[in-house]
């Protein structure tokens, strides 16, 4: 027996890998790539920092570990499902039970105050569908997850080639993950158009009836709503466009990771009918999109950031561009009173947005 051969990890520490696996891949790459300045994060592969070294380093030393001593098929699907649920299952939970339990003041926050609230007298209170519809969301997020381990088993496993997304203990540099991001958000933008106008609503397509008879029932949408189709209708709503542009230009897991952790939020706040969002120019343009596209009766809105709705033509009320032009104007109207405030001594009114 070689007693300096090195120790396989124990079930305990695999399963600790693989629940920490999800946090460690947010706040490690997030705590390094902050600290990098930004020209040396585009243009220079090393790094002078210190406490940024030490950083990637113990990132890399832990994602190896994991790689090494797991199959890359479970590294893959636990970190898929781990991202779901944290960027997207809990926060829609957390704002479900938010609207449950202070129905006033979560009025105030909807976008259409009491009747947009999902346990409200007009959706049928605390016994309406509310759970159905947190039930078939869940339901279709893992029915994604399966789906992509489907396609990892087809790929490795009976056609003998490699894998669909690229895992290895390699780290992908920061500028590629950039350029995968960008053209991946850009391509489910235009894949979520063609499908969603196409197939989901053209009066032809035997898929249009499903849609329009499950989502399109809900007028006043919350988290859950997002993911909440026929299965049918999700596949091609929702996970062809996210999962597509990864499989096409072959991600890294961790891009790949990256790329579903912003899909997730931008789901999760696009579709939960808050009128105070973190971001007014972004966020608050696609929630709003999103809602006309609901009780507009599907006739527009049909990506999911509006840029292709803008080329095509087919936005309802305002489109992205003027979304832009409106908040930066705001921006513009709350740095003049800022400054006329400190030339005058006093603190400036906020001025609410119409």
């Amino acid at each position: 027996m070689n007693i300096f051969q090195s120790a396989q990890p124990s079930l305990l520490d695999r399963a600790w890998l693989a629940i920490r696996y999800p946090y460690d891949l947010v706040r490690n790459p997030l705590d390094a790539l902050l600290s990098i300045p930004a020209l040396s994060f585009l243009l220079i592969p090393t790094f002078s920092s210190y406490s940024t070294s030490l950083n990637l380093l113990f990132f890399y030393v832990t994602w190896s570990t994991l790689i090494l001593s797991n199959s890359p098929l479970k590294v893959e699907v636990l970190g898929t499902l781990g991202i779901r649920v944290l960027f997207h299952l809990l926060p829609a939970t957390a704002f479900l039970a938010f609207d449950g339990a202070t129905p006033t003041l979560a009025a105030k926050a909807k976008e259409h105050g009491e009747s947009a609230l999902p346990m409200g007298e007009e959706q049928g209170g605390r016994k309406g569908r509310w759970w159905r519809t947190a039930l078939v969301s869940t339901g279709n997020v893992l029915l994604g997850v399966a789906l992509q381990s489907c396609v990892e088993l087809v790929f490795t496993k009976l056609l003998h080639f490699r894998s669909a997304l690229k895992i290895s203990t390699s780290l992908p540099m920061p500028w590629a993950i950039a350029i995968d991001l960008i053209r991946g958000l850009f391509l489910r933008e235009i894949l979520s158009y063609v499908l969603h106008r196409y197939i989901l609503h053209h009066p032809d397509s035997p898929l249009t009836s499903y849609h329009t008879s499950w989502q399109h029932t809900i007028t006043a949408p919350y988290a859950f709503v997002a993911n909440y189709d026929h299965p049918l209708a999700y596949i091609v709503h929702v996970f062809l466009p996210t999962y597509l542009p990864a499989l096409l230009f072959r991600f890294h897991l961790l891009t790949y990771h990256m790329y579903l952790a912003i899909v997730s939020l931008e789901e999760t706040f696009a579709y939960s009918g808050y009128n105070v969002l973190p971001s007014g120019l972004i966020l608050g343009g696609i929630a709003r999109r999103q809602e006309r596209h609901l009780m507009g009766e599907g006739k527009g809105n049909y990506s999911c950031l509006g840029i292709v709705d803008f080329v095509a033509g087919t936005s309802l009320g305002e489109d992205v561009v003027e979304d832009i032009t409106e908040e930066a104007e705001n921006n513009h109207v709350q740095e003049r009173l800022k400054g006329r405030a400190k030339r005058g001594g006093r603190k400036p009114k906020s001025r609410s947005r119409s």
